[in-house]
């Protein structure tokens, strides 16, 4: 299998895999049971506690895809919690026990493991801190089905930093990024006040940034041949099969560049 296809092949399961513990209730659970609060604290303090002791205002310009008040908010409730270090252990807990609950039970997760921590040490952390932080964070080897999940969390920190990177080096903002994906009412959803559609020339500028977030994450994957890069892609199907969350009608899948466009007559010149 080619880089490139492999890396675009294996994005949106990876993506909408964590996407969906991130969501699950079960995740909340984790936090609430830990003396977090309802809402985005546990998954603010948890995810992004890998920075350390950041002030919030750092930790929104490392996520970049949540609205600021939202980060705001969810960061301040977690640190009258635990010290963020400690957070971020007892989110990657979280991560690790929703894996061993989801994960199909056939799937060979060691080789899985393998293969994406090869491509996981083979990465360029430079201006990438939040990969970089989960990255460093402890992955037990007695917990197989958990350190899988751990690892696939890891691969989508790494392609949300690059993306993150790529939106703005084709001059777009974080917010009409989600707009374009999403849509206005899911981006209100993430946390942005009073989004709008995006215009139809920002269309171009999203998909060249698609391009480039591939292309930042090609590196990775050289680091595999091209039967090793056929044999990763398929576990990662069979990893993710069982449980790739049902979008709602209204929500553009991962690659829809439809949803939350304006059409003008002076954007479409």
């Amino acid at each position: 299998m080619e880089i490139i296809d492999c890396v675009t092949r294996v994005a949106r399961p990876v993506h909408d895999f964590g996407d969906e513990f991130m969501s699950d209730a079960a995740t909340a659970a984790v936090g609430l049971r830990a003396g977090f609060p309802p809402g985005r604290a546990f998954y603010c303090r948890g995810r992004f506690g890998v920075l350390g002791e950041a002030p919030e205002e750092v930790v929104q310009s490392v996520q970049g895809f949540l609205g600021p008040g939202l980060v705001t908010a969810g960061w301040r409730a977690g640190r009258a919690v635990m010290p963020a270090a400690e957070a971020a252990t007892c989110y990657a807990h979280a991560v690790r026990q929703w894996g061993r609950a989801h994960i199909p039970a056939d799937v060979d997760v060691e080789r899985f493991s393998h293969l994406a921590r090869r491509l996981i040490e083979a990465a360029d952390g430079d201006a990438l801190p939040l990969f970089a932080g989960w990255r460093a964070q402890p992955c037990p080897g007695d917990d197989p089905a958990g350190a899988a999940m751990q690892r696939v969390h890891v691969l989508r920190e790494h392609r949300g930093a690059c993306h993150l990177a790529a939106v703005r080096l084709c001059g777009l903002s974080a917010r009409t990024a989600m707009v374009l994906n999403l849509g206005v009412e899911q981006a209100t959803r993430y946390g942005w006040e009073r989004p709008v559609p995006a215009a139809a020339h920002e269309v171009p500028l999203w998909r060249r940034a698609e391009r480039l977030t591939d292309e930042l994450q090609a590196p990775l994957y050289a680091a595999l041949t091209g039967r090793e890069r056929a044999e990763f892609a398929r576990l990662v199907g069979e990893l993710t099969a069982s449980h790739l969350p049902q979008r709602p009608a209204d929500v553009a899948p991962f690659h829809s560049l439809a949803a939350g466009v304006r059409e003008t007559s002076q954007n479409s010149a």
